[in-house]
């Protein structure tokens, strides 16, 4: 057996062992961590796939970025655990359900013809070739347009997060930027004059 072929095994063991502890893991922390894991995992058969970007970015946004995001939310929400797991048998059956559909649709999708080997182009690249660069070529020439639908997208989804955060709420407390400008010193300050008080028998 090739080398890769042993790293290959290696990287998907570890990916399934994280991926199934990210859902039978009891603390949320722990879990998270294993996501990370399993980000790492997915990374390393990107490289092996000779995707170096793709590894790259799994890497950087979602464990720099993303799954710090979510692992300082956890640490900081007091989160009842006991409590999340209450009626958690109750939706086996419909988690088995869901889980079965999605198996058969990615069973169907696998074996269809464009998935073939033969429909995959031969790995030995051109020198000079870079993958990155043809994704960037790709993306803006034949993809052009989904990219930009999907930038439309992440724009409105920012907007609305933003709107979400700014309603108006009765029992916070707000202030006008405008009205602490136009203040004058006049309508804040008040200088009083008081005459000089004196003990009695001081010097």
């Amino acid at each position: 057996m090739e080398l890769k072929s042993i790293v290959f095994y290696v990287l998907a063991a570890f990916l399934l062992l994280a991926a199934l502890r990210v859902i039978t893991a009891r603390n949320p922390v722990h879990a998270v961590l294993y996501l990370v894991l399993a980000f790492f995992s997915a990374g390393g058969l990107w490289l092996l796939l000779s995707a170096e970007f793709l590894a790259i970015a799994l890497v950087m946004v979602y464990v720099g970025a993303v799954m710090v995001l979510f692992l300082f939310v956890v640490m900081m929400l007091d989160i009842n655990i006991e409590r999340l797991r209450r009626g958690f048998w109750s939706y086996l059956p419909v988690g088995a359900v869901v889980g079965l559909l999605m198996v058969v649709e990615m069973g169907l999708v696998l074996s269809a013809d464009y998935f073939g080997s033969q429909s995959f182009p031969d790995h030995a690249a051109p020198a000079g070739y870079s993958n990155t660069q043809e994704l960037g070529r790709l993306l803006f020439t034949d993809y052009a347009y989904p990219f930009e639908l999907a930038s439309v997208i992440l724009l409105v989804a920012i907007v609305a997060a933003v709107i979400l955060t700014l309603r108006h709420r009765t029992d916070a407390k707000r202030l006008d930027p405008a009205r602490q400008i136009a203040v004058k010193a006049s309508d804040r300050l008040r200088i009083v004059r008081m005459p000089v008080e004196k003990e009695e028998g001081g010097e």
